[in-house]
């Protein structure tokens, strides 16, 4: 008998309006070739490395880091523990204090998602200006060993900002970061696997993910 996996999608649909960070490539998908005129229908896809649900490999802010085809696989899949952020507003940082209630969970775990809910104002200026993780909680998640955390926000630092304090931190200590995921709150069950699997582009910063979480 087969066993039906309950899967949940955590990625946003990538198309011509998918939000990118401000200054990134527009996504562009449009149509090559088509069941009438060659005989089967292909798609033109011009998309950043960072378009839609994606994973930061450490080499995005950093020269010397692994790039998105070198990393270790095992930090893309794993179980991982949803911490609910989704009272924090607008451009609010996430503290050590905000995370340490959640301390026995962070150590039984391999993925740290951050539920914001932020995803409810896609398509409004307000999806800029989304909650994010401090320094300090960046730095406190790797003491506890979490080398990959996804967000559901455009940006696990501050958007706006000229700085990028966490993602220097993960891309020094080899981690990786998940952004732009979508659909949090659809995670109701205990102990989600999580796969954050990029494409393997080679040399490249990062990848659009289909992020899932699994319940096995």
């Amino acid at each position: 008998m087969s066993h039906h996996l309950k899967i949940v999608d955590l990625s946003l649909v990538l198309n011509s309006k998918t939000p990118i960070y401000p200054g990134d490539p527009t996504p562009n998908i449009s149509i090559a070739t088509t069941l009438k005129n060659e005989g089967y229908n292909l798609f033109n896809l011009q998309l950043g490395t960072q378009t839609g649900s994606h994973l930061d490999a450490p080499y995005h802010f950093n020269n010397d880091g692994k790039t998105v085809d070198t990393i270790d696989l095992n930090l893309c899949f794993g179980k991982g523990y949803v911490i609910d952020m989704s009272h924090k507003s607008s451009n609010e940082e996430i503290s050590v204090e905000d995370l340490q209630p959640f301390s026995k969970q962070i150590d039984s775990c391999n993925i740290i998602l951050i539920k914001t809910l932020w995803d409810k104002n896609l398509g409004s200026l307000v999806y800029f200006e989304h909650p994010y993780l401090s320094e300090a909680g960046a730095e406190y998640l790797l003491s506890k060993n979490i080398k990959t955390i996804a967000i559901d926000t455009i940006n696990l630092d501050k958007t706006g900002g000229t700085t990028f304090p966490v993602h220097d931190l993960y891309a020094k200590a080899d981690g990786l970061i998940a952004e732009n995921l979508a659909n949090f709150s659809g995670i109701d069950f205990e102990n989600p696997t999580i796969s954050l699997l990029p494409l393997k582009l080679e040399g490249c910063d990062g990848s659009p993910i289909r992020a899932v979480a699994i319940d096995l």
